[in-house]
């Protein structure tokens, strides 16, 4: 019996949770690429343990994947799911706390042995008893099934099994009206070499998908259909922050006539931006895993100093060791671009979580005065813009910059709209060719560090006839570049380079306000990837008639030139990060204006009633949940099964 269609809400939540050998992220991404392509807006959420391989069915080896879409603009993953899948019963234990109250629970009973009940610390059977009762369960033997659907291909009971994941999926693309056929070609193509293993998965999937389409089921599977957003013209793609930045990265070489060089040591969550470089070598980009964090920043220094865009990447652990070599850059005024996708810390920290926490490194992490310009994507394709103006700012200023993203960044993924190559503006490198001063005699000669109208000194390529010079990283003198130590000499050197600097804000946009007023009680500023929380609760709050304002900070090394001013038309300023509140230390420092902290340091990124609720009690007003509460558009719960069935 086909279930029928409910009426469509704007958008819906939905996580995969599972053991980390269940191919939940796998799971999570093929949904996601069938939401693409039906044409809803979208944002997901990976999130997985540290451990590579956590003891199977234990609480801390649960993974995780949310992705939040509909019919209308989707700027965060969601605050609560409507639907969990939950495949053991550890996955339902460290999950369900955060489902909404008549959300869907889905789970596989087959995994619901003594054994994995105790590994997740159950005394009694969830699934049995009303423990469950504000929830809507659907508890059914997922493996059985999957065991049966796969059974004419000769699978061991082991690899059988592993299809189960294909077999939920296809009940999730029933239930939400996706279509099979994009999964069923990307099957394929992954198991090209082992057709029988494509076969077993396409069957699983099918079998999942008509489960849903024929099961006499009553009360709470129904099939949603999420209509799609209404959006300009063009061509999109899903995207996650990593290859967003990589494809910046090319973008940004190519706007600057220049050979890329990637010089990268593996780390989590920076591998991505490695993996997927190394695929683009036509466009003349040249990737070098090396051996260490030191080597890796000084072979892209290497690559500079030879004229092309040396690049590195890693995560706050790396960015560490690799602070000396950014001191020899910013000595040597070479351009060069540093990604830092930030994770929780410090040591070794949160590997596989978020955290916002490197921004005093990014700013000041440097011995010496060592100035750098620093720029934050708010979102994954974002990363995209913000890695093409990282490396106009490094070509333009001869300086190294950092880019910081973060866990949740890098791994997210949401729609592009692949933007057309000629609405950007080159800004292509000048390499000098020729002695470009006089000396006292009017005989030609060499200034290496003379400088333009932006601070910025000659890019000379080694072995340019005649243009021999010394680099390195003790001190240089004005303009000859010989070595020169002098205390007069090291001043005006320390004096130039923070200026050239400071006025890379001279080439930047003046700080818009995102949402609200430029003038009022309340503003919110952000940087990163709080953008979307942040948005979407100042929105809320002005639809109640609050008075608050949104803005979100790009460049947050220089400051936007009227970024002072903007901020001193508010009474009073709250600034949310996850971190203990480095941003907040920045404003105050800079504008002293009263800046207050909201921090969140939990591997998670922020909920968007957790923003909602400061910007009440900030304004002395009463928190939604006081009031009775308050549904956003985009985060619409599921019909009940009585409004399907009226």
């Amino acid at each position: 019996m086909a279930s029928d269609k409910t009426t469509a809400p704007e958008a819906v939540v939905v996580r995969f949770a599972g053991d980390s050998g269940d191919g939940m992220q796998l799971t999570g991404g093929q949904f996601t690429l069938s939401t693409a392509l039906a044409g809803n807006d979208l944002a997901t959420f990976p999130d997985f343990p540290a451990e590579i391989r956590a003891p199977q069915g234990t609480l801390f080896g649960v993974s995780a994947f949310q992705i939040n879409f509909g019919s209308t603009a989707i700027e965060t993953a969601g605050d609560a799911p409507d639907v969990l899948v939950a495949m053991n019963p550890a996955a339902l234990k460290v999950n369900l706390a955060a489902l909404k109250p008549g959300g869907l629970i889905i789970a596989d009973t087959g995994e619901f042995t003594k054994r994995n009940l105790d590994k997740a610390k159950y005394d009694a059977n969830p699934l049995e008893g009303d423990g469950l009762a504000k929830w809507d369960v659907l508890a059914f033997d997922i493996s059985e099934l999957t065991l049966e659907a796969v059974k004419p291909f000769g699978l061991g009971k082991k690899e059988a099994l592993r299809c189960k994941n294909m077999w939920t999926l296809g009940l999730a693309l029933w239930m939400f009206d996706r279509p099979r056929e994009p999964i069923h070609d990307w099957l394929k193509q992954k198991f090209a070499k082992a057709p029988e293993l494509a076969d077993a998965n396409i069957a699983a999937l099918d079998a999942g998908h008509a489960y849903g389409e024929t099961a006499e089921i009553s009360g709470p599977l129904k099939q949603v259909h999420v209509d799609p957003v209404a959006s300009e013209p063009g061509l999109y793609r899903t995207i996650t922050g990593a290859e967003s930045i990589s494809l910046g990265l090319v973008a940004g070489a190519q706007l600057a006539e220049l050979p890329m060089f990637f010089g990268g040591y593996p780390i989590t969550p920076a591998s991505a931006i490695l993996h997927h470089l190394a695929r683009l070598k036509e466009f003349d980009v040249q990737t070098f895993q090396a051996e260490d964090e030191i080597a890796a920043i000084c072979s892209a220094i290497g690559a500079s100093y030879a004229g092309q865009l040396g690049v590195t990447s890693s995560s706050g652990p790396g960015i560490a060791l690799k602070g000396e070599a950014m001191g020899l850059a910013i000595m040597t005024e070479l351009p060069l671009v540093i990604v830092n996708s930030q994770r929780g810390g410090p040591s070794t920290g949160l590997p596989t979580k978020t955290e916002q926490s490197d921004l005093y490194q990014a700013i000041y992490g440097r011995n010496g005065d060592a100035p750098m310009p620093v720029i934050a994507a708010r979102s994954p394709a974002d990363a995209f813009e913000c890695a093409i103006e990282a490396c106009r700012i490094a070509v333009e200023y001869m300086t190294p910059v950092m880019l910081l993203t973060d866990g949740y960044i890098a791994n997210a993924a949401e729609p592009w709209k692949v933007p057309n190559p000629a609405d950007y503006r080159p800004f292509p490198a000048k390499f000098l060719t020729e002695k470009n001063a006089k000396n006292a005699e009017g005989e030609d000669e060499l200034l290496p560090f003379a400088r333009d109208e932006k601070g910025a000194r000659p890019w000379i390529k080694p072995g340019t006839p005649g243009l021999m010079h010394r680099i390195g990283g003790i001190e240089k003198a004005q303009g000859t570049g010989h070595i020169d130590y002098s205390p007069d000499n090291h001043q005006a050197m320390t004096d130039a380079r923070k200026s050239k600097v400071d006025g890379v804000a001279n080439s930047i946009p003046d700080q818009d306000v995102c949402l609200g007023n430029e003038s009022g009680k309340l503003v919110l500023v952000g940087w990163g990837s709080t953008y979307g929380p942040i948005h979407q609760a100042v929105r809320r709050a002005r639809k109640r008639g609050l008075d608050v304002s949104h803005v979100h900070v790009r460049n947050v090394w220089p400051l936007p030139k009227n970024l002072g001013d903007l901020l001193k038309g508010f009474d009073k300023v709250l600034v949310p990060e996850m971190n203990a509140g480095q941003f907040k230390t920045v404003l105050r420092d800079q504008y002293l204006v009263d800046a207050q902290p909201l921090t969140k340091t939990s591997g998670q990124p922020f909920a968007i009633a957790e923003i909602e609720d400061a910007i009440c009690d900030a304004l002395g007003e009463p928190r939604p949940s006081q009031i009775g509460g308050e549904v956003d558009v985009n985060e619409t719960q599921l019909p009940s099964p009585e409004a399907a069935n009226p």
